[in-house]
């Protein structure tokens, strides 16, 4: 009995499976290796906006403080004017002055609170799309192991494993790449792994009735 009767058709692989499942694992490891690259990027820019909101917040307090400053000293000059004996003409528009530079000052210090808030939100989001892009780089990295032990074992149904797992990570890629919110699309990767699975049971199936 030769080597190729004895094989289940569609369980085990033959020559050319070896070489389907290779070019599948180095499709796999430069998928996960640019999600990874992508990855990295974002987290350094959610670093980069977290320093920016932190550098306007310190610049938002500074600009407050010498808003106090100028609150006090138009305090004194109202008092002075109220002093018998002074030029309260002088001390009015000192008053006035200070009320000026008060407003100037509060909008700078508001301008820079709202620049500070906006590298908040900017910085979040960057770091949403970081944990997305981590986990599909992590997703590649699991279905590269299944690909792996699928080549070992010469077991075709774990192709289906295998890229169930694989569109799990690449939608959740897609995502990250749009920027979509996760809560709506919380079911596309599930998704997205159920019909690849389907898929690739629905051919390994067909490959078995063709070689039987």
């Amino acid at each position: 009995m030769t080597d190729q009767a004895i094989r289940t058709p569609g369980t085990r692989g033959g020559d050319g499976f070896a070489g389907k499942v290779a070019v599948l694992i180095a499709i796999l490891a430069t998928l996960g290796t640019m999600f990874g690259f992508i990855g990295s990027a974002s987290h350094n820019n959610a670093a980069l906006f977290k320093s920016n909101a932190a550098i306007d917040k310190t610049s938002a307090a500074n600009a407050w403080s010498h808003y106090q400053a100028k609150t006090n000293r138009q305090n004194l000059a109202e008092v002075a004017a109220a002093l018998p004996g002074v030029d309260q003409a002088h001390y009015r528009e000192e008053m006035r002055r200070y009320g000026a530079e008060k407003e100037t000052i509060r909008k700078e210090a508001e301008r820079f609170e709202t620049a500070s808030n906006e590298w908040n939100i900017l910085s979040e989001k960057e770091l949403h799309r970081h944990r997305q892009w981590a986990a599909a780089a992590v997703a590649q990295q699991i279905a590269i192991s299944l690909a792996a032990i699928t080549l070992l074992a010469r077991r075709t149904w774990l192709l289906t494993l295998t890229s169930a797992v694989a569109a799990f990570g690449i939608t959740l890629a897609f995502f990250a790449a749009i920027q979509a919110d996760p809560m709506p699309f919380s079911a596309g990767p599930l998704a997205a792994a159920v019909g690849a699975a389907a898929l690739t049971e629905a051919f390994r199936r067909l490959g078995r009735r063709l070689a039987s």
